[in-house]
């Protein structure tokens, strides 16, 4: 049998990390293990202060509270562990989270760009498969889905 004791789903607020976090919780309820949920948030640049200045505080401080406080409204679950990093790669934030925590599988979401747009915006999933120390799971938006209906709510519809 498959032990997943420690899930890590790699969060940025996009229809295809909300996809990812729908197979990560259903990954932990399936298999009992214990979910976590990252959100790398990006580097700000310290003149970027400049346009805050009533506030207190880093700018990437101030992007990290915000970050789990949004975590919190879309996770009120005290269960699941969440983690906020400021790092310039988010590729590499994930990894070495998912090394921090022992993940046995890391879930991400992914555009799915390909050509020139993947070119210059890169691949934070095909970036996490090459170097994880785990499997990774990558979930596109829309495609086949294999996640079924919570059954509860489906009858409360109808």
């Amino acid at each position: 049998m498959i032990q997943m004791n420690t899930v890590l789903v790699a969060f940025d607020f996009g229809e295809a990390s909300r996809k990812a976090l729908l197979y990560g919780q259903n990954l932990t309820r399936a298999l009992g293990g214990r979910l976590h949920v990252l959100h790398v948030a990006d580097v700000i640049a310290t003149t970027a202060a400049q346009f805050y200045p009533d506030q207190a505080g880093t700018p990437e401080a101030r992007a990290e509270t915000l970050a789990y406080q949004q975590l919190r409204v879309i996770l009120p679950d005290d269960r699941i562990r969440l983690a906020v990093r400021v790092e310039r790669s988010p590729a590499d934030a994930i990894v070495e989270h998912a090394k921090a925590i022992h993940a046995d599988v890391i879930v991400v979401g992914t555009h799915g760009r390909d050509g020139v747009s993947r070119l210059l915006m890169g691949s934070v999933a095909e970036h996490v498969v090459r170097c994880a120390p785990c499997p990774v799971l990558v979930v596109r938006p829309n495609e086949h889905e294999f996640v079924l209906p919570d059954p509860v709510g489906v009858a409360a519809r109808i």
